[in-house]
């Protein structure tokens, strides 16, 4: 059973303003709880006790409010970022606390992930690196894409701008897992990307592997998206489950 969680909890939320102006994106209420708390909150369902955030944008207000963990039953780090380091950057300084493997998520994402069923498909390839949520997606010059191929491995990685390839691409959904070995990629300092971690894992010959599920989840970066979350929730009685 994989115990541990990295979430990057520092993104400002741009697109939230006016709400972001006093909290960070992560703490927006969905259904009367922060969203990070939600997140917290599923993770335990399948047996995560232990959680590293990385926060850069109103650190405080994140920490304040979830302390050390024990209120929600689950010990919980912190690495404040002076400066954004990517999604990835901040990873580093939990190095010595980190257990062989551990999941990986976007704190602005609200998920229903079934980690059980991913943490399986990881396991069944014992070579593996990583894995994480993808979906199969029309081309758009504005975003990043990967390439896989007939076994869900990675093959390719199209940063935004690359010429639309003529083989299925697919969008990574920020649900993942990750082998420890991923950190003897990392830079000593500065930012670090997932894409810049695929394109070393692509140099390395190291197996990545997409995992393909319809579960419920969306990023939470507009107004828009926000508003269809909540009424996700009313609609389908979450509110009562977290």
């Amino acid at each position: 059973m994989i115990t541990q969680a990295i979430i990057t909890a520092g993104g400002k939320g741009e697109r939230l303003k006016p709400f972001t102006d006093s909290i960070p994106k992560v703490m927006i209420p969905l259904c009367g709880k922060p969203l990070l708390e939600h997140c917290v909150e599923h993770f335990k369902k399948y047996g995560v006790s232990e959680f590293f955030l990385t926060l850069q944008y109103m650190p405080d207000k994140v920490i304040e409010y979830f302390e050390d963990g024990s209120k929600f039953g689950t010990k919980i780090f912190y690495h404040i970022e002076k400066e954004p380091l990517g999604d990835m950057g901040g990873i580093k300084a939990f190095e010595e606390k980190l257990n062989d493997e551990f999941f990986f998520t976007w704190g602005d994402m609200y998920s229903e992930v079934n980690y059980s069923r991913l943490s399986d498909y990881f396991f069944e390839h014992p070579n593996a690196v990583g894995a994480e949520r993808v979906g199969k997606v029309p081309y758009k010059p504005e975003a990043d894409f990967v390439g896989l191929d007939e076994e869900k491995k990675l093959v390719a990685v199209y940063p935004k701008g690359s010429v639309a390839p003529s083989t299925p691409i697919y969008r990574l959904r920020g649900s993942a897992i990750f082998s420890k070995r991923i950190l003897k990629y990392f830079p000593s300092s500065g930012p670090y990307n997932k894409k810049d971690l695929l394109l070393e894992f692509l140099k390395a010959g190291e197996e990545f592997y997409g995992y393909e599920c319809d579960d419920y989840s969306k990023g939470i970066d507009t107004m828009e998206k926000w508003k269809e979350v909540e009424e996700y929730l009313k609609n389908n009685d979450q509110s009562n489950t977290f």
